[in-house]
C-alpha cells in the first residue's frame, strides 16, 4: 500500500497554467451546455433518442418540434430584440409537408436565424453523397447519417456549438466597435458643434461671436457701411435664479434666447456669452437703426414674464450698443468691450435701459479708475504698504492736544504717498472696504499700546468707513485686539459719519451700544450735513458730534454758516454732547468758534497730521 501511495505521489501534479486552462475549458463547456438546441423529426422516436444522448452530456437545454413548419413558428418565436435564442438546429431531411431542406433554406433566408448552425439528420443509404451534396446547397453545417451514436453526436454538437458561440462573441464585438465608433462620431461632431455655439440655447458662443466681429469689422471697412453690437443683460435674472433655482434660471435662459431669435435677420448672429448676457451683431445698420432697433428690442424685453408656481417675474434687460464704423480703427475685442460698457452704463443709470457707448461717460471714468486703483489695493493690503498720519484735536478751554484722529495712507508702487480720496472711494465700491478698516483698528491699537506711559492719556480717532458696522467680525476682532494689548477701551474713539448711520441705522445702532459697553467711545462725523441730522442724534448715543467741515470753511465771511453752526454747538450742549470742529484753518475761524463754545477744534491752523501722536500744548 505504501508502495501504491509512493507511485501516485511520483506523477507530476499539473502547473498552475496547466490549472487554469484546463478550468477555462470546463467553463467554456458549461457555457455550450447552456445553449439552446433545436430537434426537429417526425418521428418520436428519433427525437427522444436525440435528446437522451444530449442529456446524458448535460446539454439539457433542447426544444423539440415534430415537422417543418412548427420548427419554423418555434424559430420565429425565439427572436427576442433582432436575435434568435436558439443555438443549433438538428435537422432530419425526410418529413412530410415540408423537408429539411426545405426547413434549412428558410433558416438561411433570415438574418436572426443565418447563423445558427444546422446539422442534417439522414437515414443512411446508397444516396450519401447526394444527400451531402444537396445538404451543403441547401446551407447545411454539417451531416450526421443514422443511426448514430452519442459520441459520434457529442463532438458535432459541441463543434457546432462552439462556431455558433465564436460566431456570437465575434458579432457582439463588431457592434460594440460600430456602437463604440459611432458614439465618437457623435462625440466628435458634438465637440465641434460646441466649439462654437452654446450647450443650453443652441445659440452662438462668445468664439464665434469674436470671429463674426473680425469679419464685421472688415467688411465694414470694405463695403464702408456700419454694423452695429447690442448687448443685453437681464436685469431681474439673479432674482429669478437665487429663489427659484437653476432650473428655473435655465428656462429663463431659453425663453429670452428663442424671443430674441426672432427680431435677428439672415446674416445677423445672436450668441449667449455668459450666464445671463446676450449679444447680436446686426449688419449694415447705422446708429439711427441702431436705435430703432434696440428699442424694439427693449419693448419686446419689457413684455417678457416668466410664470413658475403661481408667480410672476418681470424679465427685463439693460442693452449696450456699439457702433462698428468705417475706417474706425476699432478691432472686434474692442467693439465688443465697447458694448459691453455701454450696458454697464445703461445698468448703473437705473437698469432696464438702452445707453450708446460714448468715450465720455463719467461711469466709465469710475470704472478704469477702479481697474487703476484695485491692484494697487490688493498689494497694499497683501504686502502692508498703509501706514498711519495723526492730526491733532485741540481741547479749546485748556489748549492742550491729547486726541488725534488717525488718518490713513497708501504708499504706491513709485514710493509716493497717496491720500485716502484717492483709493477709499474705490475700495468701497470694489468690496476691499472691510481689510482698510481691520487695518486701521489693529494699528490704531497697536499705537496706543506702544506709546510710552507718559502719553496714556492720549486717545485716537478712528474713521471708519459706512460699511464697517454691516461687518459682522468687527466687534470679536475690536474685542480681541484690545485684550491682545492690554490697553484702555476709553482711548478708542470712532467716527462715524452721519449718513452711513442714517443709511443703516439699526444695525449701526446696535454696534454702538455694544462697542460703547465695551468702554469704546463714538462721535458723529460730518454732523449737519443731512436733512435728518437733528433727529439722528438723539438716537444714536454718541459722545461727541463732529461739525461737517463745510460750514466751517467759510465761516468767517458766511452769516448763514455762522447762523448754522451755533445752532448744532447749541444742539451737542443741550444733548450732553462734546462738539468737534474740524477744518479750522485761521486765527479768525478758532476765535468765532471759541465764542460759540464749540469743545474740540481740528484742522491745519492747529496742525498738521503727524507720524505719531505726542503729548501738546
Amino acid at each position: 500500500m505504501a508502495q501504491l501511495r509512493h507511485n501516485i505521489n511520483a506523477y507530476p501534479r499539473l502547473s498552475d497554467a496547466a490549472t487554469k486552462s484546463r478550468s477555462g475549458l470546463t467553463s467554456t463547456f458549461d457555457h455550450l451546455c447552456n445553449m439552446r438546441i433545436l430537434i426537429v423529426d417526425d418521428t418520436k422516436s428519433n427525437v427522444d433518442l436525440a435528446r437522451a444522448m444530449l442529456r446524458k452530456s448535460n446539454f439539457t437545454n433542447v426544444v423539440t418540434a415534430s415537422n417543418g413548419t412548427e420548427a419554423i413558428r418555434l424559430l420565429q418565436k425565439s427572436i427576442h430584440n433582432d436575435v434568435s435564442d436558439i443555438d443549433l438546429v438538428l435537422l432530419d431531411v425526410m418529413m412530410p409537408d415540408m423537408d429539411g431542406y426545405e426547413v434549412c433554406r428558410e433558416i438561411r433566408q433570415h438574418s436572426e436565424w443565418v447563423d445558427i448552425p444546422v446539422i442534417m439528420l439522414t437515414a443512411n443509404n446508397m444516396w450519401q453523397d447526394d444527400t451531402a451534396i444537396s445538404s451543403l446547397e441547401c446551407g447545411a453545417s454539417d451531416i450526421i447519417f443514422k443511426p448514430f451514436r452519442r459520441m459520434e453526436l457529442l463532438p458535432r454538437v459541441v463543434s457546432a456549438l462552439s462556431l455558433k458561440r465564436e460566431r456570437d462573441l465575434r458579432k457582439s464585438r463588431e457592434h460594440e466597435l460600430e456602437t463604440e465608433l459611432a458614439e465618437r462620431k457623435i462625440m466628435g461632431a458634438r465637440l465641434q458643434y460646441l466649439v462654437g455655439h452654446d450647450d443650453l440655447t443652441g445659440l452662438c458662443n462668445r468664439r464665434r461671436l469674436e470671429q463674426a466681429i473680425e469679419l464685421a469689422v472688415v467688411h465694414s471697412n470694405h463695403n464702408k457701411r456700419y454694423a452695429s453690437l447690442f448687448y443685453i443683460d437681464l436685469d431681474q435674472f439673479k432674482v429669478i435664479n437665487d429663489l427659484e433655482g437653476h432650473a428655473a434660471g435655465d428656462r429663463v435662459l431659453i425663453l429670452v434666447a428663442n424671443t430674441l431669435r426672432k427680431h435677428v435677420q439672415k446674416g445677423d448672429l445672436l450668441a449667449r456669452i455668459s450666464s445671463d448676457e446676450y449679444v447680436i451683431l446686426a449688419n449694415n445698420i447705422d446708429e439711427t437703426q441702431a436705435l430703432e432697433f434696440a428699442h424694439t428690442l427693449h419693448n419686446t424685453l419689457n413684455q417678457l414674464f416668466f410664470k413658475i408656481e403661481g408667480r410672476t417675474y418681470h424679465v427685463g434687460a439693460s442693452i449696450g450698443i456699439s457702433l462698428i464704423a468705417p475706417n474706425s480703427q476699432c478691432t472686434a475685442s474692442e467693439a465688443l468691450v465697447r458694448a459691453d460698457q455701454a450696458c454697464f452704463v445703461a445698468k448703473a443709470h437705473g437698469r432696464n435701459i438702452i445707453h450708446m457707448f460714448d468715450e465720455k461717460d463719467a461711469e466709465m471714468h469710475i470704472l478704469r479708475s477702479a481697474a487703476h486703483w484695485v491692484p494697487i489695493i490688493r498689494k497694499a493690503l497683501e504686502q502692508d504698504l498703509f501706514c498711519l498720519a495723526f492730526q491733532p484735536v485741540q481741547h479749546v478751554a485748556s489748549g492742550k492736544i491729547q486726541h488725534y484722529e488717525a488718518l490713513i495712507r497708501m504708499i504706491d508702487d513709485n514710493g509716493n504717498i497717496v491720500g485716502p480720496n484717492d483709493f477709499i472711494p474705490v475700495a468701497e465700491r470694489m468690496g476691499l472696504i472691510h481689510e482698510i478698516d481691520r487695518y486701521m483698528v489693529r494699528s490704531v491699537i497697536k499705537t496706543l499700546a506702544t506709546l510710552p506711559s507718559s502719553q496714556s492719556n492720549i486717545s485716537l480717532h478712528v474713521n471708519l468707513s459706512g460699511h464697517a458696522f454691516q461687518d459682522p467680525t468687527l466687534y470679536a476682532m475690536i474685542q480681541k485686539e484690545i485684550i491682545k494689548h492690554q490697553i484702555n477701551p476709553s482711548r478708542l474713539l470712532f467716527e462715524i459719519t452721519e449718513t452711513a448711520a442714517v443709511a443703516n441705522a439699526k444695525q449701526t445702532r446696535e454696534m454702538v451700544i455694544k462697542l460703547q459697553e465695551l468702554g469704546c467711545r463714538f462721535a458723529l462725523d460730518d454732523f449737519g450735513s443731512g436733512f435728518s441730522s437733528f433727529s439722528y442724534v438723539k438716537q444714536f448715543p454718541v459722545d461727541q458730534l463732529k461739525i461737517d467741515g463745510a460750514f466751517i470753511r467759510n465761516l468767517v465771511t458766511d452769516p448763514v454758516d455762522q447762523s448754522l453752526v451755533k445752532s448744532m454747538i447749541e444742539v451737542g450742549k443741550s444733548l450732553n454732547k462734546e462738539v468737534i470742529a474740524e477744518f479750522v484753518e485761521d486765527q479768525e475761524t478758532l476765535d468765532l468758534l471759541t465764542s460759540y463754545g464749540v469743545d474740540y477744534v481740528q484742522g491745519y491752523f492747529i496742525g498738521k497730521p503727524l507720524p505719531l501722536p505726542i503729548n501738546k500744548s
